[in-house]
């Protein structure tokens, strides 16, 4: 069912829930691990980069950290991921990246948010849906790394 799965991760508890859900569909399915992490390049990092040099390099050095991270975790449990370090806006450059890698599925973390903060912010998620032209799951199930370990070895058992 699912050939390339894409996993949108950045760090946060929503990242987490993207990686280990998608993680296990991945597993479940055979299939192919890309883990992408987007370094924002928004408005307000433009202008903290004209404030104050270096916040940009440090942002970036920072997602390229947690993604070293993510691919040992995932590694560590016999996934061999392709990892992506990708800059710009979130949502475009996930829908990008899917259509880059063939993804049959993405899957993103959610966050709840109040109706004027997604009228002011955009929706990731929304966007995503109008956008790329595979399935998406929004993870939102919180599992411990034990939760998802025990998991990992049932899908392993069949």
């Amino acid at each position: 069912m699912y050939k390339t799965v894409l996993l949108a991760y950045d760090g946060s508890l929503e990242g987490v829930r993207a990686l280990r859900e998608g993680a296990l569909l991945a597993r479940r399915y055979g299939a192919k691990i890309v883990l992408l992490s987007v370094v924002p390049q928004t408005g307000g990092v433009r202008m903290a980069e004209g404030v104050s040099a270096g916040v940009g390099a440090h942002q970036h050095d920072s997602y390229k950290a947690l993604l070293k991270q993510a691919v040992a975790w995932l590694q560590q449990r016999g996934f061999e991921p392709v990892a992506k370090l990708a800059v710009g806006e979130p949502a475009p450059m996930i829908g990008m990246v899917a259509k880059e890698v063939d993804a049959d599925l993405v899957v993103v973390g959610h966050q709840r948010r109040s109706v004027l903060t997604r009228w002011w912010s955009g929706s990731t998620n929304a966007y995503l849906s109008d956008n790329i032209g595979c399935s998406m799951l929004m993870a939102s199930r919180v599992m411990s790394e034990e939760a998802f370990d025990e998991a990992l070895k049932k899908i392993d058992a069949r």
